[in-house]
């Protein structure tokens, strides 16, 4: 096994509870994790050495929400809301019809082109879900796909319902043939619970099928107003509620009381021109919160963590260090995961080495590139020559 030592660290963020700061730091990676970290001055020896130059290093950003299977545009969509039209669920169903006719290498180069691109702004975790197919075959594929992309794959067959079915029909198709089809390929399943979706019995009995065919439970609550899905994500022990942006005094208190992390998503504020999340409601009940890009063709077509991170702190209450938080170690617990988004011994070497002194410079420098460099189990990602991402050895 070789050893690598990256010093010259001037700030560390670990997003270690028990010490997420060390200036004038070094972190040594070893078969793909971190084997120790601390001051400079007192780093072990290793085989090979890379200087950070005085950078800030932070751990690799763990998106926890993203719908990266697609086929089609939306542009005209979007066009619309900037020009005054509200955001509904409606044009999920444009994006459906597209990718039902796309095929799957079309669909598994423009899902892998999207996760390089995560990958060179700092991602190195990405949760992937279905819900674009919503047929038996269409969804099953989609999973397929995103199982060659990413451990973190999730059933949203209850996305919508589909043009021309019968809501009740189509519960029955997801918690049966369909689930059968697509559990194989999925670690979660999820609901959107919503007005113009699935409403509360609904999500509650797609989530319990889903469980008693070994999924794990995640839900798309409180996007578009006040609903059920907080309770039920936190009566069921859902891993996250995720938007969470009209929440009731009980929404809180169920997320602050149970284990469920509560995912804000503010690229679809963004782009939908709707309120913003409370982020500091939560943080100051007690919840543990993440964010996630939410990309997608429809209300959020970013994949840019640093992005997210610096509207939660613009727009939601947050401090920077509270938003990068949320973006590594949030991430992590949304997706139960321990291996990911810190930095400290035992944990995947994926780390981030940004253009700057300071996390803080993902807020204050918005939209500038401030990733350098970014670690993968302990590879550094590079570029070719026809600039599309790689990772490769150091």
């Amino acid at each position: 096994m070789t050893a690598t030592l990256i010093d010259g660290i001037g700030l560390l963020y670990t997003a270690d509870p028990e010490r997420e700061e060390i200036r004038d730091a070094a972190l040594v990676a070893e078969d793909g994790r971190v084997a120790w970290v601390g001051p400079a001055a007192e780093a072990p020896h290793a085989d090979r050495r890379v200087d950070a130059g005085g950078r800030c290093v932070v751990p690799g950003f763990v998106d926890s929400h993203a719908h990266l299977v697609f086929a089609g545009d939306r542009t005209a969509e979007f066009e619309a809301r900037m020009s005054g039209r509200p955001y509904s669920a409606g044009g999920i169903r444009s994006t459906v019809e597209a990718t039902r006719r796309a095929g799957d290498a079309e669909l598994a180069t423009h899902a892998a082109a999207l996760v390089a691109e995560m990958l060179a702004q700092g991602t190195t975790t990405v949760e992937i879900k279905s819900g674009y197919g919503l047929s038996v075959e269409d969804e099953r594929r989609s999973l397929e796909i995103a199982t060659g992309l990413t451990d973190e794959t999730t059933f949203l067959g209850a996305h919508v319902v589909p043009a021309g079915a019968s809501a009740d029909d189509y519960v029955r198709l997801v918690t049966g043939e369909m689930l059968a089809a697509c559990a194989p390929y999925a670690k979660w399943v999820d609901v959107f619970c919503e007005r113009g979706a699935f409403d509360g019995d609904q999500t509650r009995e797609i989530l319990r099928a889903g469980i008693a065919a070994g999924l794990q439970a995640r839900v798309h609550a409180a996007q578009l107003g006040p609903g059920p899905g907080v309770l039920i994500a936190c009566e069921l022990g859902a891993a996250s509620a995720d938007h969470c942006t009209h929440l009731t005094d009980a929404d809180v208190d169920a997320l602050a009381s149970s284990g469920t992390v509560a995912t804000l998503l503010p690229g679809a504020e963004f782009s939908t021109r709707s309120p913003y999340p409370d982020a500091r409601r939560l943080i100051d009940a007690g919840v543990t919160v993440a964010l996630a890009t939410d990309c997608n063709p429809g209300s959020s077509f970013t994949s840019s963590m640093p992005f997210c991170v610096a509207l939660a702190v613009r727009e939601m209450g947050m401090t920077p260090l509270e938003a990068v938080r949320a973006a590594t170690y949030g991430g992590a617990r949304a997706l139960r995961r321990t291996d990911v988004g810190w930095l400290r011994p035992g944990a995947r070497a994926d780390l981030v080495v940004l253009d700057a002194p300071s996390y803080v410079h993902l807020a204050y420098r918005p939209g500038v590139p401030l990733v350098h460099q970014v670690f993968q189990a302990g590879l550094l990602l590079e570029e070719d020559t026809q600039n599309r991402p790689l990772v490769v050895p150091l």
